[in-house]
This record gives C-alpha cells, sequence and structure tokens, in this order.
C-alpha cells in the first residue's frame, strides 16, 4: 500500500520527485540532482520519528559499505547528508529496473540466458565479498535488472544491513539486536537465523545466492514459509532442517502451473526437468547445504561451476566418475566426437537406407549384410578409441580432462588408416565421420585429407555413382568453400550435384542440399544473380517434398535471405531469415546450435539497417551458442567477433570494438590461409576503426592489406574492392593524399 503521507520538496540539493518504496530503515525517493551534474538519483532517507542508534548505525552502515565497492552488478554511492530535521540520508545512482525473477519471467528467459545473468549476480556479491562486505539480505526485489544495449544487466541494492568482514563500518556496535535475525526469512541461511547475525561470513550469502537460484530454475521457493508459519519455519531453519527436493524433481510437483513455468522459460515441463536434472541439481544443492562447510565457499566458486556447467564441463558439486567425465567430454565436443562416435553409425544406417531402395533385391541384401557387420566393427572401433583415454583402464589412460577434440580425432584418424586398410567400408565410414569433425571444428586442412582417404577407400568396394561417392564430395567441397579454395568447391560440389540427379531425379531434396551447399559457393564469389536463382529452385524443392518445419528448409530459407542481404534487399531477407529461424526455433529450441547462423545473418540484417542495438542482440545470442559448442578458435567464433567489433564501431564504442576485431583477425590467421578472402572483412572493419581512433599509419597498413587479398580472390568490379579502395581514399584524404586518393579512385573505377 503506497505512502499516504506527503512527499518532502526538497533533500539537501535534491528535488524529490516521486517515492520508490518504503521499508523498516526509511524511505526511497526519486530525486533529481540540482547541482552542477543533472541527473536523477534515488535518495534513501530514515523516516523522522523512527531514529534510533541501531537503525543509525545499521544506515551509516549501509552507506559506508556501499562506497568501499566500485562494481557494475552494485549501485553506487553518489553522496551523502542530512535533512534539515536532522535525519541522515545517502544518495544512489537511479537504477531502473525490475526484480530478477519478473525480468527472467517477463523476457521468458530460458533456463541458460538465466544461469548466465546469475553468473553476473555472483560476480557483483563477489566483488562485495572481496571488499570485506556481506549483504545478508539477497532475494530478487533487491536485484534490479536493467538493460544496456538490448542485454540484461543486474545492479544489487540495499545494502542496510550490510556486515563488514574483519573490521567495523561504523564505530557503533549496535548493528543488530541480540536474540533478533536480520534478513528475510525466505532466503536467509540457517546459521543467520540462529546466530542474531553475528556468527556469519560470506557463506550466508551463497545460500541466499542457492535460494535465489532454485527459485530462478523451478519457479518456487526451495521451502515456502507462508505454508508454514514464522515461527514454525525459523525453528525449521535454525535446526538446520532444510534439506530440499532436487530441482529436476520439484518440476513435476508444480501441478498447474508447469505448463506457465516451463512457458516462462521458453520450453516444455519435460524438456524443462532434462535442462535442470544433473549437473545443475547438484550445484543448487551443494548452494543450499545447511552445513555451511559443504556449501561453496564463494561465490566465485558457485559462478564457476554454473559456467562448467553451461559448457558441459564437470562441476565440482558432482562426485566425479570416469563415466561421468567421459559424458561430459562428450557434450562438450558434440560437434567434434559426437561426429566420430555416434555420427558413423548413423552414416552406416542412412547409407543401408538408400542402398537398399536404389539396388537390386539381391545385391541390397549382400550389401546391407556388409553394412550391418562394418557397423559392428565401427561400434567396436569407437569403444576401443574412448578406452584409451580411460584413467580407470589397468594400464592407465590418460585423464578426460586433459584430453582435446583433436588428439582424440587424430588418434581416430591414425587407427582408422592403420587398423583398417583392409577393410575398405569400415575405413570410409570412419574416416568419413572423422573428416566431418575436423570440418566441424575448423581443421580444414586435416578435414580434406582424411575425406579424400574415406573417398579412395569408399571407391574400392562402390561404383563410381554411388550415392555415398555423391555425399563424399559433397562434404569434401563444403571443406573447400569454407577454406577458401572456390576452384576446388566448384569441382566437388557440380560432381556431387551430377550424381545425385542421376540416380535421385531432378526434384528431390537429396538434390535440394546439394544445390544449397553450391548455392552458397556461388554466393561466396559474389554470383549473387546466380546463387538467387539456384536458391530460388532449392527452396521450390524443399516446400514441394518436405514437411513445412524442416531443417533442410529452413537452412535453405536462411541461404536465400543472405543473398538477398547480399543484395542489399533487406525488405526480402528478413522474412526469409525470421521464418528460417521460427522453424528452428519451433522444432529445436532457442538455445540450439543450428540457431547460430541464422540469428548471425538476422544480425547482418539489422547492421544494414542501420539498427544496431537489434544487430547486437541477435549477435550476442550467437555467440552465446559458440561460446559453449565450439572451439575458441573456430572461424566460426571468428565471425561473430568481427560482427560485434563491426557494430560496437558503428555504435561509436571504438574501445569496446578494437579488440574484438582483433581478437577475430588472430583466430581467422590462425586457422585460414592468408589469403581466404574472409579475413579482408575484418581487416577492413579493422583499419576503419584504427582510423576513427587516430591510428592512421596502422590503419592504411591494414587497408592495403584488405585491397591486396580482395583484388586476388575478387573479379574486377566487386563490390568488395569498391569497398575498400574507398575506405583507403578516405584515409588517404584525411591524411593530407589526395594525389594518391585521386589515383586510387581512378584505378578502382577503371576496373569496373
Amino acid at each position: 500500500m503506497a505512502s499516504q503521507r506527503p512527499l518532502p520538496e526538497q533533500i539537501g540539493p535534491y528535488k524529490v520527485l516521486s517515492l520508490l518504496g518504503e521499508g523498516g530503515m526509511g524511505a526511497v525517493y526519486e530525486a533529481a540532482d540540482q547541482g552542477p551534474v543533472r541527473r536523477r538519483v534515488a535518495v534513501k532517507v530514515i523516516r523522522s520519528g523512527l531514529r534510533s542508534p541501531e537503525i543509525s548505525a545499521r544506515f551509516e552502515a549501509e552507506r559506508q559499505a556501499l562506497g568501499l565497492m566500485d562494481h557494475p552488478g552494485i549501485a553506487r554511492v553518489l553522496g551523502a547528508g542530512e535533512t534539515d530535521a536532522g535525519d541522515p540520508y545517502f544518495v544512489m545512482e537511479l537504477v531502473k529496473g525490475l526484480p530478477l525473477v519478473e525480468y527472467c519471467d517477463e523476457r521468458r528467459l530460458s533456463t541458460h540466458d538465466r544461469i548466465t545473468l546469475f553468473i553476473a549476480i555472483c560476480n557483483a556479491v563477489q566483488h562485495a565479498h572481496q571488499k570485506g562486505v556481506l549483504h545478508r539480505d539477497l532475494k530478487p526485489s533487491n536485484i534490479l535488472i536493467t538493460e544496456v544495449d538490448g542485454q540484461p544487466m543486474p545492479k544489487i541494492i540495499d545494502f542496510g544491513i550490510a556486515k563488514a568482514l574483519g573490521r567495523a563500518l561504523t564505530d557503533d556496535p549496535l548493528i543488530t539486536s541480540a536474540g533478533t535475525a536480520v534478513g528475510t526469512l525466505a532466503y536467509m541461511s540457517p546459521e543467520q537465523a540462529a546466530s542474531s547475525g553475528y556468527d556469519v561470513d560470506t557463506r550466508a550469502d551463497i545460500y541466499s545466492l542457492g535460494v535465489i537460484l532454485y527459485e530462478l530454475m523451478v519457479g518456487r521457493l526451495p521451502i515456502e514459509p507462508a505454508g508454514m508459519g514464522h515461527h514454525t519455519f525459523l525453528v525449521r531453519l535454525t535446526s538446520r532442517d532444510t534439506i530440499v527436493p532436487r530441482p529436476s524433481d520439484r518440476v513435476i510437483t508444480l501441478g498447474n502451473d508447469r505448463e506457465f513455468i516451463a512457458r516462462s522459460r521458453r520450453t516444455e515441463p519435460q524438456r524443462l526437468r532434462q535442462e535442470l536434472r544433473g549437473d545443475l541439481d547438484w550445484v543448487v544443492l551443494k548452494a543450499l547445504e545447511p552445513d555451511r562447510a559443504r556449501r561453496y565457499p564463494t561465490a566465485n566458486a558457485l559462478a564457476l561451476d554454473l559456467q562448467r556447467s553451461l559448457l558441459n564441463e564437470p562441476v565440482s558439486a558432482r562426485p566425479p566418475s570416469a563415466t561421468y567425465r567421459i559424458g561430459k567430454f562428450v557434450r562438450r565436443h558434440r560437434a567434434g566426437v559426437f561426429a566420430s562416435t555416434v555420427g558413423v553409425l548413423l552414416l552406416t544406417a542412412t547409407s543401408v537406407a538408400a542402398t537398399v531402395g536404389w539396388l537390386r533385391a539381391s545385391a541390397a541384401e549382400v550389401r546391407a549384410s556388409a553394412e550391418a557387420d562394418a557397423a559392428r566393427d565401427v561400434t567396436n572401433f569407437v569403444v576401443g578409441l574412448f578406452r584409451v583415454f580411460d584413467p580407470d583402464e589397468p594400464c592407465g589412460g590418460v585423464p578426460m580432462r586433459d584430453v582435446t577434440a583433436r588428439e582424440l580425432l587424430d588418434r581416430g584418424a591414425n587407427r582408422a588408416a592403420n587398423e583398417l586398410a583392409a577393410q575398405p567400408l569400415q575405413q570410409g565410414h570412419i574416416l568419413q565421420a572423422i573428416g566431418g569433425a575436423y570440418q566441424s571444428l575448423g581443421f580444414y586442412d586435416e578435414a580434406t585429407r582424411q575425406l579424400e582417404r574415406a573417398l579412395a577407400a569408399r571407391e574400392r568396394v562402390v561404383p563410381a555413382n554411388d550415392l555415398e561417392i555423391s555425399s563424399l564430395e559433397l562434404a569434401l567441397g563444403q571443406t573447400a568453400r569454407a577454406s577458401g579454395n572456390y576452384d576446388e568447391a566448384t569441382r566437388r560440389l557440380t560432381r556431387a550435384v551430377a550424381l545425385r540427379e542421376a540416380v535421385l531425379g531432378a526434384a528431390h531434396p537429396d538434390v535440394a542440399q546439394a544445390l544449397g551447399a553450391l548455392s552458397l559457393l556461388l554466393w561466396r564469389q559474389g554470383r549473387l544473380v546466380e546463387a538467387e536463382s539456384l536458391f530460388l529452385r532449392v527452396v521450390r524443392i524443399d516446400e514441394a517434398s518436405l514437411p513445412a518445419d524442416d531443417p533442410r528448409l529452413a537452412r535453405h530459407l536462411m541461404g536465400l535471405g543472405v543473398v538477398y542481404w547480399s543484395q542489399n534487399r533487406m525488405a526480402d531477407a528478413e522474412p526469409m531469415m525470421r521464418r528460417s529461424l521460427a522453424i528452428r526455433e519451433r522444432r529445436q529450441g532457442a538455445d540450439h546450435p543450428d540457431l547460430a547462423a541464422v540469428l548471425n545473418n538476422l544480425g547482418a540484417v539489422y547492421f544494414q539497417l542501420h539498427r544496431y542495438n537489434d544487430a547486437l542482440t541477435y549477435y550476442e545470442r550467437t555467440r552465446s551458442i559458440y561460446s559453449r559448442t565450439l572451439d575458441s578458435l573456430h572461424p566460426n567464433v571468428a565471425s561473430v567477433l568481427n560482427n560485434l567489433g563491426e557494430t560496437h564501431w558503428k555504435l561509436g564504442h571504438l574501445e569496446v570494438a578494437e579488440p574484438l576485431l582483433r581478437r577475430a583477425l588472430a583466430i581467422k590467421e590462425a586457422k585460414l590461409a592468408a589469403t581466404n578472402p574472409t579475413i579482408a572483412v575484418t581487416l577492413n572493419g579493422l583499419g576503419g576503426v584504427l582510423r576513427d581512433r587516430g591510428q592512421t599509419v596502422e590503419a592504411e597498413r591494414v587497408y592495403r592489406r584488405a585491397l591486396t587479398i580482395r583484388t586476388r580472390s575478387y573479379a574486377a568490379g566487386d563490390a568488395s574492392i569498391a569497398e575498400t579502395a574507398r575506405d583507403l581514399a578516405t584515409l588517404l584524404r584525411t591524411t593530407g593524399r589526395a594525389r594518391e586518393a585521386a589515383m586510387l579512385t581512378a584505378s578502382s573505377a577503371s576496373r569496373q
């Protein structure tokens, strides 16, 4: 209920505008600073008539506690003083935001996004603890979420009952009353409830964070005080009787609210339970340990375990085992290891199904039997590959935490080459999957080597027009395209299309898949009219032969949208990409790795439309997916870092843009050939940032390198060449070299 007391007109030099809230300590007002710095602030005042030595001491403690800290996640103290009536007040930055849980539910943040936001909260709490300040009243209403460039930013407020660790914040000892528990009961730790506030340390805040995390995940408190009464709950809390159900188990007890709570997290009840089961269960329950000695010792330790859960790394809260470590390793390198294990079996099954459909019946039986034998051999091969790295083996393997996906793939490739030379069917399956895994991880040279070996093995046992030959040619063409070898990509992809058309007919969706790969190659070469025509044919085939929500259709709609984007036809590009995104989100959820490409491309559309904040939103979603699914040196990571850097550049955030672009360039230079045209993309953006920062000498060098790459990669008159030439000419003119600029412009025009 709102206060009926009239608002004060003035508090010190601050003109009061409205009442923001009231609590046990006093009132908080929104006010206008009328001093030299004009801004809106929050002014907290002890209410008249409620002053006491204890409350005044708490108030002074809060002011000093906030003054110690300097963190973007903690509301800053801007000043302090006394009213005309002698009531103390202090001035804080005004935080316009929603309480944590309300924000997450209103924005329908996924479990992943809630954890990411919660990690930022842990970092702010860690900062307070490092400054010697314990909050002791952490709860969602004391954590407000604002948005900066479209991204959520937490702000922790109300350190009104903060306790100094190791020194007094105030000379007055009456911070708490003997026998009085200070804090909010539902979020209070057992020791805080039992100790009158004297025997508490940072782990009390960890318990409160655990309650908040439980509520964020499940939509309910771990224990509801309202269900048993204040006194009964306090007795239970002080007796350490706070064992709670695992979050994943709590989901199934939510009754009719399950659907609403799951929808608030962009998922379904069963999937929500699966997301929480396992690591998150362990992390939350460790934070909520009644015995603080078994709790996380710091907010940073809690944040690190949550980060590990997002990255599919083993969490410290869970008892270790070889099976658990291997499982986490496989999920962490899903694009690589999974492709080289389970993917092998899927390729085998697909191969059998395709073969039976077009060979004569008797030949199909023989072939299917051989494929079944190969599948068993492949399974044994993969199991043996993992066993080598099992630390529980009697001979002592390499611990899984020390094994990279590259090491696992290298060993698999070497074993396949040496041990399966006399079994070309099995060898072809293994090497094709391993080659695809290398390609997914961005190791294009090694991917080409293994795919060529797979092709040679398959050609020993299948006819020249076999569909599996087409699949290998397709994989080789896609790898060549990714590495920038466009001539080789054209040869491989053209053959893949021809083989599939000869066997399946021109209107088969597998033909459309190969045509889509060729369309992307045409786009990369700047042959936009041809790419558009081919993509339109691909989409027509898909719409006639596939379900309306098939991921293959989504992929090709995105490709067509990219071509429209390249032609600066944003009105055509945006609906194509949005349709692609809608299909993927409906089929795969909002955080699936396959969404990254379309999110990245939608960001590019909004970049072209100069809607830079919207572009940042999509680019950040892309980076979030890549950060948990790809190696940090993957070329796709470089791509989204490049896009983020260019967007921050356009927004004038030069100090943010430069390191992003330099990191993108370093990744590309480490993974790609020096003449790869995508390197020139980053060079051109970096040149612009350096120019705007006044670093003209380095900017010129960067621009000239970009121009050299683009001139070698594209035909005369290409828009990319013209872009770099124009930017370099502009730089030359700004440095007083107008004649050189004119010569460069004339030279560029003559090549049009």
